[in-house]
C-alpha cells in the first residue's frame, strides 16, 4: 500500500492526546467519590460487564480517528478489477526461423495452434486484429469481432526470409490507433518517400497534429501481443518504435518463442540455427510497461496465452481506496454514538 499523501499522517499525534484527555476524565471522576457503608453494596450495584461498556465507544472513536487519518493520506493499493480492454492486435513473427523443429512439430505449427486456443478463449467482447511480420510487415486480419475470420486469418500464414520485428510492432500500434495518424511509410521508408512533384509543392500544406506523448502504460483501452522467435534482421529498430508505442501508452506483452538450439535441416538446400532475442523483447515489454514471456515449446505458449487470455479479463491496478477508510471511519463513530445512547442514554 502507498500514500498520496503521507504528511497526513503527522496527524497521528492526535491519537496519543485523545488518550491523555479520556485517562484525565477518568482519573477526574474517581475524585468525585461517594461514600457507602459497604463494599458489597458497590459490587451488587456495578456489574463488571458495565465497566467494559463504558470504554468501548471510546476505543471505538479512537479507531475511528485513525481510521480517518489513513483516508486523508489518499491511500492507495494493487486491486484486481475487470479490465477494460476492447482491442488487441496481436503481431505474429512469420519468418522462415518458424520451421525450426525444436518445438514439435515445428515453432510455426505451435504458434498457430496456441493463437487460436488463445482467440477462442477471448471474451467476445474484445475485438482482435492479426498483423505478421517477416522481412516487411502486413496486416492479415483488421480488428473484428468474428472468432471464425481470426482463426481463418491464421491459418494463412505464410513464411517469408527476414524478420523486421520493428516493422510489425509500429503496424501493429497503427492497427490498434488508427485515428493516431502514424504515416508508416516515411517511418519505414524516410520523411521524402512519396515527396509530390515540384510543381505540387505550391499547393498549401495540410497541418498534421503531433501527437502528445502520454504516461507509459496508460492507454486502457488495447495492447500489443507480440510473438517472435529470432533476431531483427531489417526493417525499423525495435527499441526506438517501442519508444514510440509508450508515448502513445499502449503496452505490449512480448513472447520469446523457441529454444537456443533451434535448428532448421535441409531448408532450401541449407540448413542453419535460430536463436531466439530475448533480450530485445524484454526490453520492448519493459519500455512499454508490459510483459515478457518466455516458450521453449507448445504446451509452454498455450499456457502463457491462457494466462493474457485472463489477464484481458481481469486487470491488476494501482487504485485510491481512500473511500474504503472513510466508510469504516462513518461506521465506527456512527457505531459509538448508537452504544452510548443504547446503554448510557446520552452521547
Amino acid at each position: 500500500m502507498q500514500f498520496i499523501w503521507p504528511q497526513a499522517f503527522w496527524l497521528l499525534i492526535l491519537v496519543p492526546v485523545f488518550i491523555l484527555i479520556y485517562w484525565w476524565m477518568l482519573k477526574r471522576r474517581r475524585i468525585n467519590t461517594v461514600p457507602f457503608s459497604s463494599l458489597q453494596v458497590v459490587k451488587k450495584a456495578i456489574h463488571w460487564r458495565s465497566s467494559i461498556r463504558r470504554h468501548i465507544p471510546p476505543c471505538l472513536l479512537l479507531l475511528a480517528m485513525i481510521f480517518g487519518i489513513v483516508g486523508i493520506s489518499r491511500p492507495t493499493a494493487t486491486v484486481s478489477l475487470p479490465a477494460d480492454y476492447m482491442t488487441l492486435v496481436l503481431a505474429i513473427d512469420v519468418s522462415r526461423s518458424m520451421l525450426a523443429e525444436d518445438v514439435k512439430p515445428n515453432r510455426i505449427k505451435a504458434a498457430q495452434a496456441a493463437v487460436k486456443d488463445f482467440i477462442e478463449q477471448l471474451p467476445r467482447d474484445i475485438r482482435v486484429g492479426i498483423v505478421s511480420f517477416a522481412g516487411t510487415a502486413q496486416l492479415v486480419q483488421a480488428v473484428t469481432e468474428s472468432r471464425t475470420d481470426l482463426v481463418e486469418a491464421v491459418d494463412r500464414f505464410q513464411l517469408q526470409r527476414g524478420t523486421a520485428t520493428g516493422s510489425g510492432l509500429l503496424l501493429a500500434l497503427a492497427t490498434l490507433m488508427p485515428e493516431a495518424g502514424i504515416n508508416l511509410e516515411s517511418s519505414i521508408y524516410g520523411e521524402n518517400f512519396g515527396r509530390p512533384d515540384p510543381a505540387k509543392q505550391l499547393e498549401p500544406k495540410k497541418t498534421v497534429q503531433q501527437h502528445q506523448p502520454v504516461p507509459p502504460g496508460s492507454y486502457s483501452a488495447g495492447a500489443i501481443v507480440l510473438l517472435s522467435d529470432g533476431r531483427r534482421t531489417t526493417g525499423l529498430d525495435p527499441l526506438e518504435v517501442a519508444r514510440k508505442v509508450s508515448q502513445h501508452g499502449v503496452k505490449v506483452y512480448t513472447v520469446a518463442f523457441g529454444t537456443p538450439d533451434g535448428f532448421i535441416p535441409g531448408y532450401d538446400g541449407y540448413s542453419f540455427y535460430t536463436k531466439v532475442d530475448e533480450e530485445a523483447l524484454q526490453a520492448i515489454a519493459k519500455i512499454t510497461q508490459g510483459e515478457f514471456f518466455r516458450a521453449s515449446n507448445g504446451d509452454d505458449l498455450k499456457q502463457i496465452y491462457e494466462h493474457l487470455s485472463s489477464k484481458f479479463r481481469i486487470e491488476t491496478k494501482e487504485t485510491e481506496i481512500s473511500v474504503i477508510f472513510v466508510a469504516i471511519t462513518l461506521v465506527l463513530v456512527l457505531g459509538a454514538l448508537c452504544l452510548s445512547l443504547i446503554w448510557f442514554k446520552r452521547i
